[in-house]
């Protein structure tokens, strides 16, 4: 189904009332862009705005991405009506709110099978799995974040909710610790310097020199380990994949329910997550 059939018109993604509140025509056509909107310069704010609907998981409104991209609201309205025609971005008319859109989700499938996520990976996170009975995740470092590129749930009914294409906090899961302990040195130095250690529990980092030497512990144990951290009632144990150099280019992690794993338990397991990293980093394109 095309966009056009989905939404029943082609050119009119923003509602009249989002138009007229910010006081433009919503029958108008798009002004043209001046001298300065360059088509190289639009593709980047385009993709600017692509990537901060990454971080609304609820969606925005056209007002409020025009304030974070510092764009004005009218050129906003243009790019977002150009990625709602071809799938990039979805329109939801009762909320006045934008979605990142199918083809996003199709695009990154396809990343996720160039690198091998999906399907050199799979089957190790799955036999993961059989031996732990809960969840298995594989991550990678995208900038200030770590994105949950493929997990394989337990047999148990409470499950992880960290599904491919979360993107998560660095300092507060043990995936994110095991990624900024082993990147390299420069690289570790200036996340270590420059993260924003925000609470998201009661438990959570927020004190630099803190973080630092919870990082050089990972170091020294070959592990990494969150404990109701990142979400109350959660607890989870990682470890790195590395290339040849010494350096993750991902994480493997176990992450299970407080209530049905003690921490002990939790981490007899990092010899079997060590194991299939082994084998993850022979595998994998190491990029």
């Amino acid at each position: 189904m095309s966009v056009k059939e989905a939404t029943g018109n082609d050119a009119n993604v923003q509602s009249p009332e989002d138009a007229t509140a910010e006081g433009l025509d919503p029958a108008a056509k798009p002004a043209k862009a001046g001298k300065d909107d360059s088509r190289t310069d639009m593709v980047g704010k385009a993709l600017g705005l692509l990537v901060l609907l990454g971080d609304e998981p609820r969606g925005a409104s056209a007002s409020e991405l025009s304030r974070r991209a510092e764009l004005p609201f009218s050129t906003t309205y243009r790019l977002l009506g150009s990625l709602t025609r071809d799938g990039f971005v979805d329109y939801e008319p009762e909320g006045r709110r934008y979605h990142l859109g199918l083809r996003i989700f199709q695009l990154g499938q396809r990343v996720s099978n160039h690198h091998g996520f999906a399907g050199t990976a799979l089957p190790i996170l799955r036999r993961v799995t059989d031996q732990t009975g809960e969840a298995t995740i594989l991550s990678v470092r995208d900038g200030q974040h770590h994105l949950t590129v493929n997990k394989v749930d337990g047999p148990q009914t409470f499950r992880v909710t960290s599904d491919p294409g979360h993107l998560g906090a660095l300092h507060t899961t043990s995936v994110g610790k095991a990624l900024v302990a082993f990147a390299e040195d420069g690289e570790r130095e200036r996340l270590l310097g420059e993260l924003p250690l925000e609470p998201l529990t009661s438990l959570s980092i927020t004190d630099r020199n803190a973080f630092r030497a919870e990082i050089e512990q990972v170091r020294r144990q070959g592990y990494a380990v969150m404990d109701e951290e990142n979400e109350l009632g959660m607890r989870a144990v990682a470890v790195p994949v590395l290339n040849s150099q010494g350096v993750a280019f991902a994480s493997l992690a176990t992450a299970v329910p407080v209530f049905r794993l003690s921490m002990d338990a939790l981490l007899a397991l990092v010899p079997l997550l060590q194991a299939a990293a082994s084998e993850l980093a022979a595998r994998l394109p190491q990029r």
